[in-house]
C-alpha cells in the first residue's frame, strides 16, 4: 500500500465527511430551534462534532503517512491510534453532555410549551439516510486500508445515524402526546454515543499496545509459509499491531544439512512472499532453525 494513495484517499473520505456534516449540522439545529425539538438540537450537537473528529482524522492520518525518520524508525502509524483517541474523547464528552441535560429533562417531567414541529421528523430521516451512507462510504475505504482512524470515524457516523434514530422515535411521541419521550430520546442518543466513544477507545488501545492479530490472520501467515519450498514446519510465531500494520516473528524448520546460502533463499522467500500476499505486514523477521530429527 502507498502511502501517498492512502492519504489522498483519507483526505477525500474526511473532505466529504465535514462538508456533509456541516450540512447537516445547519440543518438540525434549524430544524430543532424552528419546531422546537430538544431531541433534534441534541442530534444536531452530536453532528457538530463529527466536523472536529474530521480535522482531526486529517490530521493524524496526514502524519501516520510519514516515512521513516531518525527519530522514528519504525514509522508514524501509531499517529492513526492517537486521533482515533482523541476521536473516543470527543465522543464521550457529547455524549455524556448530552445525557446530563437528557435526565434532567426526565426528571422534570419532558414539560415543554409546544409540541415538536414536523419540520423535525423530516430532518431526521435525512440525517438517517445520510450519515448511513456516510458510514458505509467511510467504512469501505477504512477496510481498504486498514486505517484504524478512519474505522473509528465511520463508527462516529453510525453512531449520529442511531441517535438520529433515536431523536425521530423521540419526536413522534412527543407528538403523539408523551413530551417525556424527547428527552427519553436524548438520552438513548448518549447512550450510543459513549458506547461508540468506548468501541474505538478500546481498539485504539489494542494497536498502542502492540497487541496480536486475531487468530485467522496469524493461521494465514503460518499456512503460507509452510506452503514455500524448503520449509518443514512453523516453529514460532509471533504478531503485534503497529497502529494499522503488522510486524510478524517467525521462526521455521528447514533441513539440517542446508548449506547456509540456501537456508537463507528459503527464508528470504518466506520474507517476500508474506509481505506480499499481506499488505498488512510492514516487516517481518525470518529466523531458520535446524529441523529436529525424529527417531
Amino acid at each position: 500500500m502507498k502511502q501517498e494513495e492512502f492519504q489522498t484517499a483519507a483526505t477525500r473520505v474526511s473532505l466529504v465527511s465535514m462538508v456533509t456534516n456541516v450540512v447537516l449540522t445547519l440543518l438540525k439545529l434549524a430544524a430543532g430551534l424552528v419546531a422546537h425539538s430538544g431531541a433534534m438540537i441534541s442530534d444536531a450537537v452530536h453532528s457538530a462534532s463529527d466536523i472536529f473528529s474530521g480535522v482531526i482524522v486529517l490530521i493524524g492520518v496526514k502524519i501516520s503517512s510519514k516515512e521513516p525518520d531518525e527519530q522514528h524508525p519504525y514509522g508514524h502509524e501509531r499517529y492513526e491510534c492517537v486521533a482515533a483517541l482523541l476521536l473516543s474523547g470527543i465522543l464521550a464528552i457529547v455524549g455524556g453532555m448530552i445525557g446530563i441535560t437528557a435526565v434532567k429533562d426526565i426528571i422534570s417531567g419532558g414539560a415543554q410549551n409546544e409540541i415538536p414541529g414536523m419540520l423535525a421528523l423530516a430532518a431526521a430521516v435525512v440525517s438517517i439516510i445520510t450519515k448511513e451512507s456516510l458510514f458505509w462510504y467511510t467504512r469501505g475505504y477504512a477496510k481498504k486500508y486498514r486505517s484504524t482512524a478512519l474505522h473509528a470515524e465511520a463508527w462516529h457516523q453510525r453512531s449520529d445515524a442511531l441517535s438520529s434514530i433515536g431523536a425521530l422515535i423521540g419526536i413522534a411521541g412527543a407528538r403523539m402526546g408523551v413530551p417525556v419521550m424527547e428527552p427519553i430520546a436524548s438520552l438513548i442518543i448518549a447512550v450510543f454515543i459513549l458506547r461508540v466513544a468506548i468501541r474505538i477507545f478500546k481498539e485504539a488501545i489494542d494497536q498502542m499496545v502492540d497487541h496480536s492479530c486475531n487468530e485467522e490472520a496469524e493461521e494465514a501467515f503460518r499456512t503460507t509459509a509452510l506452503e514455500q519450498p524448503g520449509v518443514l514446519g512453523v516453529e514460532l510465531l509471533r504478531t503485534r499491531m503497529f497502529g494499522n500494520r503488522v510486524y510478524v516473528d517467525l521462526e521455521i524448520a528447514a533441513d539440517p544439512n542446508l548449506t547456509l546460502a540456501a537456508a537463507h533463499e528459503i527464508a528470504e522467500d518466506v520474507h517476500d512472499v508474506i509481505e506480499k500476499t499481506f499488505p498488512e505486514v510492514k516487516h517481518i523477521m525470518v529466523h531458520v532453525n535446524p529441523a529436529k530429527k525424529h527417531d
